[in-house]
């Protein structure tokens, strides 16, 4: 897994910064590179699922928690681990509001997947929903497109 200090994320786009719910946006994109299960389920509740990117670029739509955790926790981040693969991703656009205990964000990123020396990028659009709990703001809803990808083609071909 990446931990590249050069990483976008740790050093984020200053005119962001200040726009409600990007400090956890930028965790949730972390806790992907970092394949870090447990921060990623900490900040995410996700009353009606969620629509994620597989590592070739199609959709997966997940309804449940279970589901969701099945999808995080023994399958995704142990398949990039098997794979020698680090993920990383670059904010290039970001939006949200907050109307009392709901919220919503929408994030243009650059996701990168590096196997082996090859790099496949894909740019991606999520919309979040965010909800105030007692324990603070959760992600509630998180759906993400790809708009566009470049896969070289031995990553393609495997």
């Amino acid at each position: 897994m990446s931990t590249s200090s050069s990483s976008s994320l740790d050093h984020p786009p200053v005119e962001f910064t200040d726009r409600p719910f990007f400090a956890e946006t930028l965790v949730l994109l972390r806790a992907v590179r970092e394949h870090d299960f447990d921060t990623l389920a900490a900040l995410c509740d996700d009353d009606f699922g969620i629509v994620d990117i597989a590592p070739d670029g199609s959709g997966v739509p997940i309804r449940t928690r279970a589901e969701w955790e099945a999808w995080f926790r023994d399958g995704l981040f142990p398949r990039l681990e098997a794979l020698g693969a680090d993920t990383d991703s670059e904010v290039t656009g970001y939006q949200a509001l907050v109307s009392g205990d709901l919220g919503y964000g929408v994030v243009d990123f650059r996701q990168s997947l590096t196997i082996g020396g090859l790099v496949a990028t894909f740019d991606c659009i999520a919309t979040i929903i965010w909800k105030q709990t007692a324990t603070g703001w959760k992600e509630s809803r998180w759906h993400c497109s790809v708009i566009s990808s470049d896969i070289p083609p031995e990553m393609a071909a495997s």
